[in-house]
């Protein structure tokens, strides 16, 4: 059984986390933190019978009282920061789903990594399905040298382009290196029209009511378009994605960016 442990266990996606953990049958939750709930018994916030684990607002003493070899964060960029540096000098690993993080941030979390030898894994989306959409979309980048990213979320998400769209764009450019030259030159009658330019790669980010998480990346050829989309209608895509890193960053050693880097194609 691996222990984990679930920062920003009260939101919902840390809910939806807590209960993916408790279903599994190699997975043992032994700690729940979240300022927001503290002293709620988790089992009663999923919806459950008590199960005797109260939500704490104490990272550390969390730990400590639950010996977890794995903490899962769904936080915000700077909680979770903070949070990697008190679970990495437990030693626990780290899972962070959390997204919006700076270059800065990441590269102290490299840092963490490398000076007590854990595994972070840095996920900017756990579904499975977005996972092959970035993949299929690098193979493409091969033959479509024109692309353009649309991404959509719910009105609540803070951060924009997504990390998805990012993460998308790098394993683009990983592929074909520098964009071609534009054919027309362009002007924009409404500033921001024409969306977010990430190294030559046009990012759109769409955020309202009704949308979880979605993703479509558009290549433009010669009398040809290849749309690659992928749709999450429930934040339970992202679970089994979630879990699978959970059991896999003991493994790792250092930061690692991606989930795809878990997964064998």
């Amino acid at each position: 059984m691996i222990r984990v442990l679930v920062t920003g266990a009260g939101g919902r996606m840390g809910r939806e986390v807590c209960r993916g953990i408790r279903r599994d049958q190699e997975l043992s939750l032994v700690g729940a933190v979240d300022v927001a709930y503290v002293g709620t018994d988790i089992g009663e916030l999923l919806g459950e019978k008590a199960v005797g684990l109260k939500i704490s607002d104490d990272l550390a003493a969390a730990i400590s009282a639950g010996r977890p070899a794995v903490v899962v964060d769904f936080t915000n960029s700077a909680a979770a920061l903070n949070n990697a540096r008190i679970a990495a000098e437990a030693g626990a690993h780290l899972v962070i789903g959390t997204t919006g993080m700076t270059a800065p941030q990441v590269d102290e979390l490299h840092s963490l990594a490398e000076e007590r030898g854990v595994g972070v894994l840095l996920v900017p989306n756990f579904a499975l399905g977005a996972v092959l959409m970035m993949h299929f979309a690098r193979m493409a980048a091969r033959y479509f040298p024109q692309v353009e990213i649309i991404e959509m979320h719910h009105e609540q998400k803070l951060d924009a382009p997504s990390g998805t769209a990012l993460k998308t764009a790098e394993m683009i450019l990983e592929t074909r290196g520098e964009p071609p030259r534009a054919k027309v030159q362009e002007y924009e009658r409404l500033h921001g029209s024409r969306g977010g330019d990430y190294r030559g790669i046009r990012i759109h980010s769409v955020r309202l009511p009704g949308y979880v998480a979605h993703q479509e990346v558009i290549f433009g050829g010669n009398g040809q378009i290849l749309s690659i989309r992928h749709d999450s209608t429930s934040r339970e895509s992202f679970i089994p994605g979630v879990l699978l890193a959970i059991k896999e960053v003991g493994r790792l050693r250092g930061l690692v960016y991606g989930l795809e880097n878990v997964l064998k194609f």
